[in-house]
């Protein structure tokens, strides 16, 4: 029998960057276990175009 999955991909997208009216958007694609973690995950990743580390949240 095949085992079940339990990580996934998720897509993580930059908070502060719709609010600063660059061009362009920063996303990362990660994995998570979706059963120790069934919540959306906020990671402080790089964005290139602002320049510094901001927060970026799961989306769908």
């Amino acid at each position: 029998m095949a085992k079940k999955q339990n990580r996934i991909q998720v897509i993580l997208e930059c908070t502060e960057h719709a609010a600063s009216g660059k061009p362009g958007t920063s996303r990362y694609i990660t994995t998570k276990n979706k059963k120790n973690t069934s919540e959306r995950i906020e990671l402080k990743k790089y964005n290139s175009v602002l320049g510094k580390y901001t927060v970026h949240k799961e989306i769908k």
